[in-house]
């Protein structure tokens, strides 16, 4: 069955603004940190914050993190999103749980095909098929080999069906539906968003990203104001792979700081 994109903030440094400007503040004051947390206003974080971003002093903002939940993303995303190696990352196992009846991810450019969709939905139902025979195999040759050592037939069957959908998940597809717990702290994330939500990201994953900031900037706006692709805030990199929209793409990330 095809699945949806959800990302949950689940957790999140309390009070990261405030954290933040207090780390940078510290770096220029004899007081200590409780003291300077203690004395912070709203107006002051915010115009500390404001100047802080503006200059670019990043090490401050590493003290505040954010943790997601992400479902109904692919393999093929995952796979990406476990590159950013400054970050934690928690997923669900092929090897412990069993993909009988799995959900999947339908790329928009086969949906527009003719019969692409319905091309497609024959390959995942050919996989689960595939899936579903080998572990059935699998756990039924393990269990017979592990009675035959002496272990109880019920502890033969339990040790089996881990052994078995382990190798049967090779025939998988990256469209597979996964769950992901994601932690980063908000520098690795504006460099999340820098690499991410640009139009040159691959569509699955500038989706996830851009929905993460969404989250982001609704409990520290300060923090995440300059947040997404790089070109929001300056030229853009890509040079003569430049999607050629830097002013569609401003005008999309500017209206979520509205």
């Amino acid at each position: 069955m095809e699945t949806t994109l959800s990302v949950t903030l689940i957790q999140h440094t309390p009070e990261p603004e405030k954290l933040v400007a207090a780390a940078a503040k510290l770096c220029y004051s004899k007081a200590g940190a409780k003291e300077i947390m203690e004395d912070l206003t709203d107006e002051n974080v915010e115009r500390f914050l404001s100047r802080l971003m503006d200059m670019g002093h990043a090490s401050p903002i590493e003290h505040a993190t954010f943790t997601f939940a992400i479902e109904g993303v692919s393999r093929s995303l995952t796979h990406q999103l476990v590159r950013h190696r400054m970050a934690s990352f928690s997923q669900k196992s092929q090897r412990y749980v069993s993909e009988g009846q799995f959900n999947y991810v339908i790329p928009p450019e086969i949906k527009s095909l003719p019969d692409g969709e319905k091309i497609f939905i024959e390959g995942m139902k050919n996989a689960q098929m595939t899936y579903d025979l080998l572990a059935e195999k699998l756990i039924a040759k393990v269990t017979k080999d592990l009675v035959a050592t002496g272990i109880s037939e019920k502890k033969a069957a339990a040790a089996a069906e881990k052994q078995g959908i382990e190798d049967a998940r090779f025939v998988l597809p990256n469209a597979c539906e996964t769950k992901i717990v994601v932690t980063m702290n908000a520098r690795e994330l504006l460099h999340f968003f820098n690499q991410r939500c640009c139009n040159r990201a691959q569509w699955e994953i500038r989706e996830l990203a851009t929905q993460m900031l969404i989250e982001c900037k609704k409990v520290a706006p300060l923090l995440f104001k300059n947040g997404g692709p790089r070109c929001v805030e300056g030229p853009c990199p890509e040079g003569s792979m430049t999607c050629g929209q830097i002013n569609e793409v401003r005008e999309k990330f500017g209206k979520f700081n509205k």
